[in-house]
């Protein structure tokens, strides 16, 4: 599907977005050593969507993400949330990171409650909802437990609970899954698309991982290599409720198929880049 089509698509149903990235660009430092790392990028998220962003390692997928998260706030274009400008964090935006983000010296809940104890909400009311956002991350009777004793699974399951547990609108991850093992990568999609369902989550999801991103999407945004641009969206039209199991199927396949012919093209480009970059270095 073109930008044009999805575009068109969104209007005819009446729906307004619920996140628009309007020909978003970031440049990194000025002159000769700059570095151009999105250009011109535009796409929406619907209320209760799941999108993806994929690209090649250095397409400024990272970079996206800190801006829709409000991390990054000088960059030409805009960000609308609800149809208003994006300046810095934003309540409505919730953030999981790649890196692994427990706090070693709590116990589970006590994590997890943790934003609500920012907010000062009484302690039987963040621990009743913690208790809620644990069982729904699949961590019932694990409570009591400091995050040493969990597996790496567990904790990334602990950090989206604590992003929940403050009900954001739209739920931005960056790679949540990077440093897990493939199984574990394939079951804890199913549990995301299982929250996801429950809550009617506007989830924004930035991946280099193909299975991931066709796995969990409703539509996947293909990012050139840098500086990084909407190559392609593509609507995957897998049947929902959705678990791992899809992922054997034909279907499955060809998108994985598909998508990669998009991406091989960009990544090789980048591969090149980096190639011609050391050698340029080794010279010097």
């Amino acid at each position: 599907m073109t930008l044009a089509t999805s575009a068109a698509s969104d209007a005819a149903s009446g729906v307004q977005p619920q996140l628009v990235i309007d020909r978003v660009t970031k440049q990194f430092g000025e002159g000769p050593g700059s570095v151009l790392a999105i250009d011109d990028m535009s796409f929406n998220v619907m209320p209760g969507e799941f999108v993806s962003v994929i690209g090649p390692s250095g397409c400024g997928k990272s970079t996206l993400f800190n801006i829709i998260g409000g991390l990054l706030d000088e960059y030409a274009g805009d960000v609308l949330i609800e149809r208003e400008r994006i300046a810095g964090p934003h309540k409505a935006v919730g953030m999981v990171f790649q890196e692994e983000s427990t706090f070693p010296w709590r116990n589970v809940i006590d994590n997890v409650a943790f934003p609500l104890e920012l907010l000062g909400v009484n302690k039987s009311e963040r621990l009743d909802l913690a208790h809620h956002f644990i069982d729904l991350v699949g961590l019932k009777g694990f409570e009591k437990l400091m995050p040493s004793a969990l597996s790496g699974g567990m904790r990334q399951r602990v950090s989206i609970a604590r992003t929940l547990v403050s009900k954001p609108q739209i739920l931005l991850m960056d790679e949540p899954f990077a440093a897990l093992d493939e199984q574990t990568r394939l079951l804890l999609g199913d549990k995301i698309t299982q929250i996801q369902q429950d809550l009617n989550q506007t989830t924004l999801l930035i991946t280099h991982n193909l299975t991931e991103a066709v796995q969990l999407s409703d539509r996947i945004v293909v990012m050139t290599y840098r500086p990084g641009k909407v190559k392609r969206i593509v609507d995957i039209k897998l049947p929902r409720p959705r678990t791992s199991d899809v992922v054997s199927s034909d279907a499955f396949g060809h998108y994985v198929a598909e998508i990669w012919s998009d991406l091989r093209e960009e990544a090789t480009r980048g591969m090149v880049d980096s190639e011609s970059a050391q050698r340029g270095g080794s010279r010097g």
